[in-house]
């Protein structure tokens, strides 16, 4: 079984892949002049600057909520993965697919607000929902449909429950116990309970828990990470000299592994930021905005916090303190070699502990407990979010069918995958997820593309409003020849009733 999970994954990420979503990124900053550089200050305003409506969550919030699955696992153990099998060259492509990956997560996140629908008096929509109406494909929207549901309901909530119960069970030796007769993961009980009381309240509830949450831990995670790089502040210049000559001259300090950085770099940073995946969408749909680009700019924006900041951090503490091993792509094939090309570390640790041994470096006391419990928040947020990706698309496929036994059946079969995650191995959970990963952005990164045109117009209006001197560019469709985006008619008649569309463009140049 593990031979063909990991045969599937190797297809689904083949060099294709990589080349699709750098190529892709690229073309999308290139279209959209760059705005991941000239539209920061527009982001900053945009994320902070809304509240939210009775029919759709804020932008900060649907930040927040994109967040909630950006920041997980990847950030910890993701990062040390790349490290372990690719070299420390492997950060700075993930820096370049974040970079790139900040346009196709824009471009994403502006199709989902102009596609979206409203159902019960809440936004909602995502890819399938832009594939339908944008390409007019019934049947490719539905593969993504399919794809997600499984990915997010069956395949990757393990991979967050079991890093929670790993950790956890690292410090404190809970794990395992027999309860009449049946051996059962106690950390896996307790995250299903807390999850029980979150995922029956809908995405209010599940927004503003994100919004709360999400800003502690990325704030705690990344205040500890400035302490240990202000201790090392002499060694930065050597870091950065490390990362950037292992990226470009692999063959020289780590031979043979030059393409294993690009792979691992641009495989950990999408999974790390979501960033074309497909995911995301979900949570920039739900905003209540009044122009598709602005949630767009803003879901951008959260592709730098998760790896430009969140990342980098963990990156630095772990080669700050050299607590890490570089294996040999070619060990597996050929056990007579040295299963390491670099080697700072007791062979007996994984890439799972590389974060761990880093801060308990400096921080012995606490160190452990401490990566535990911001471990427990990234990973448990995540959940949440898969949650909400996962009914979202359950939505999708049942159609104007309000079926809430299924619901209930996704519901409890989605908290029996969480806890059966704790029970699996790591290496499995991973693969398994890496799988889900590569299916759904594969769909997604096509369709992103082949609506390329949707995007630029949408762009390029929001733009021209701005320069005409509107604070707040407004939508609408019919202007820029766009069909099937029905909902944004309630929404400018609800504009236009409150006197806000009086001054404004019915014309686009």
């Amino acid at each position: 079984m593990e031979e063909i999970i990991k045969t599937l994954s190797d297809w689904v990420w083949s060099d294709y892949f990589i080349y699709l979503c750098l190529l892709a990124g690229l073309y999308f900053s290139v279209r959209t002049g760059f705005l991941q550089i000239t539209a920061i200050k527009e982001m900053l305003r945009l994320l902070f600057g809304k509240k939210s409506s009775d029919r759709g969550i804020s932008p900060f919030q649907a930040f927040a909520l994109a967040i909630s699955g950006r920041v997980g696992t990847g950030n910890i153990i993701g990062v040390a993965t790349a490290i372990a099998l690719g070299g420390p060259g492997a950060i700075f492509w993930m820096w370049v697919i974040a970079f790139l990956g900040a346009a196709s997560a824009f471009a994403e996140s502006t199709l989902a607000q102009i596609y979206k629908e409203e159902k019960d008096g809440q936004y909602l929509g995502g890819p399938a929902f832009y594939i339908m109406k944008g390409l007019g494909v019934k049947w490719y929207a539905m593969v993504f449909a399919i794809t997600t549901l499984v990915s997010t309901w069956l395949l990757l909530p393990g991979i967050q429950s079991n890093s929670i119960s790993n950790a956890i069970t690292n410090v404190s030796g809970i794990g395992f116990y027999s309860i009449l007769g049946f051996e059962v993961n106690l950390v896996g009980l307790f995250i299903v309970f807390l999850l029980m009381l979150i995922i029956f309240g809908g995405v209010k509830r599940l927004s503003k828990v994100a919004e709360i949450i999400v800003p502690f831990m990325a704030g705690a995670y990344i205040l500890m990470a400035l302490i240990i790089c202000g201790i090392n502040y002499q060694a930065i210049p050597d870091v950065f000299g490390l990362i950037f000559s292992a990226a470009f001259n692999q063959e020289a300090m780590f031979s043979g592994v030059f393409g294993m950085a690009i792979a691992w770099g641009v495989k950990r940073g999408i999974y790390s930021n979501e960033a074309g995946q497909g995911t995301a969408p979900h949570a920039a749909a739900a905003a209540a905005v009044k122009h598709p680009a602005q949630q767009g700019l803003v879901q951008a924006f959260s592709v730098y916090v998760d790896t430009m900041f969140i990342c980098t951090m963990t990156g630095l503490m772990i080669l700050f303190t050299g607590q890490y091993n570089v294996r040999n792509p070619d060990f597996a094939e050929n056990p007579q070699i040295n299963e390491y090309v670099v080697q700072h570390i007791d062979g007996s640790y994984d890439y799972t502990a590389f974060t761990q041994l880093a801060v308990s470096q400096h921080f012995s006391s606490f160190g452990e407990t401490f990566i535990a419990v911001s471990l427990f928040f990234f990973a448990f947020t995540t959940i949440m979010a898969y949650y909400y990706y996962a009914e979202t698309n359950l939505n999708f496929i049942l159609g104007k069918r309000n079926n809430k036994l299924f619901l209930r059946i996704l519901q409890l079969i989605f908290l029996v995958m969480v806890y059966i995650g704790t029970v699996h191995t790591a290496d499995m959970a991973w693969a398994i997820g890496d799988i889900g990963v590569g299916l759904m952005a594969w769909v997604n990164f096509i369709a992103i593309l082949l609506l390329s045109r949707i995007v630029f117009k949408v762009w390029k209006d929001y733009q021209r409003q701005k320069k005409e001197g509107h604070e707040d560019p407004i939508f609408v469709a019919k202007n820029l020849g766009i069909k099937n985006a029905e909902t944004w008619k309630d929404i400018n008649e609800r504009l236009r009733s409150e006197d806000e569309l009086e001054d404004v463009r019915n014309q686009t140049n």
